[in-house]
């Protein structure tokens, strides 16, 4: 069933892991109550965020059942854990993620084509996948890793000429791009989440759904107040962009370790640990800041959002 996708607040969903190195599952539960309470619309589970490439395909279909299972009521789930370029095995491991019941299952844009390849076998590709899927809703992730390919208009409104695209995590970073790309799928069921938190009030004055981006793991509630609000309170809104615009320079601080320190700051018991990035990089200036920065967030959650959360 194909099914519109709620505006909103999409955090990249994280990993935690045990001491020996395993999905903490009890962590991850307490993380998608955390998220529904900060006022989080859904998740983007299974994406790079969730060290997608450093999962193999049965840890990564484990943890998708269990956030299925595990998810509030009411909470959106979109999920990837596209890392196959090979079509046969793009094919078996999406059918599998399907059935986990996901609201969206989302493609990572550079799985489709090579740097070198057109925007005209992207879509070619796109489309035969597609065809080859149970009739549900789609997204697709410019996803940084291996290389990241930024969508054209040209390709969106090919791709949501399906009817069957409902989501697109933008990571171009470019508020006149997003123009562009709202302006190729308007009138369609395609939703353009941007993950970028500089030109996010911008982008939703030009008609973006709302936020998806690693930094609704430190302060949700902060964007989703930006996103419900910016309309009916402007001031608010204009304030709360300079902060979470200038915070989000902890995204090239050592990340996901530190949003998983954060994390465990917020009592959600949580270790450090990632495949992706050795948290001896960590120090300990960087979890001063850390530490800062949640301090912060909660001095602005009171003045701001007193009533909210």
């Amino acid at each position: 069933m194909i099914r519109q996708i709620p505006d909103g607040v999409y955090p990249t969903m994280i990993t935690p892991y045990t001491a020996d190195g395993q999905i903490d599952y009890p962590a991850v539960k307490r993380l998608l109550r955390w998220y529904g309470e900060r006022g989080a619309a859904g998740v983007f589970a299974i994406c790079q965020s969730s060290e997608i490439f450093y999962l193999d395909f049965e840890e990564r279909l484990s943890l998708l059942r269990f956030i299925m299972e595990n998810k509030p009521e009411g909470m959106t789930v979109v999920a990837s854990g596209h890392t196959a370029s090979d079509p046969d095995t793009a094919a078996e491991e999406a059918r599998a993620f399907i059935e986990t019941g996901v609201d969206a299952y989302v493609f990572i844009a550079n799985r489709f084509a090579s740097e070198n390849e057109s925007d005209g076998v992207l879509v070619q590709r796109a489309l035969e996948l597609l065809d080859r899927l149970p009739e549900i809703g789609f997204g697709v992730y410019e996803c940084p890793y291996p290389y990241k390919r930024v969508l054209t208009p040209f390709v969106l409104s090919e791709l949501s000429k399906t009817g069957r695209f409902l989501f697109l995590k933008d990571t171009c970073c470019d508020p006149e791009q997003i123009r562009r790309k709202l302006e190729a799928v308007k009138d369609t069921k395609l939703k353009i989440f941007n993950a970028n938190a500089a030109t996010l009030l911008a982008t939703l004055r030009m008609g973006c759904a709302g936020y998806s981006g690693v930094m609704a793991n430190f302060h949700p509630e902060l964007y989703a107040a930006l996103c419900a609000k910016w309309k009916t309170e402007p001031a608010l809104a204009e304030a709360l962009q300079d902060a979470v615009g200038f915070l989000s320079v902890a995204e090239c601080q050592c990340y996901p370790v530190n949003a998983k320190y954060y994390l465990d700051l917020e009592g959600l018991d949580m270790l450090p640990d990632s495949r992706a990035r050795d948290k001896k990089e960590f120090t300990v200036s960087r979890q001063l800041e850390i530490r800062q920065m949640r301090q912060l967030t909660a001095r602005m959650r009171e003045t701001f959002l007193k009533d909210a959360f």
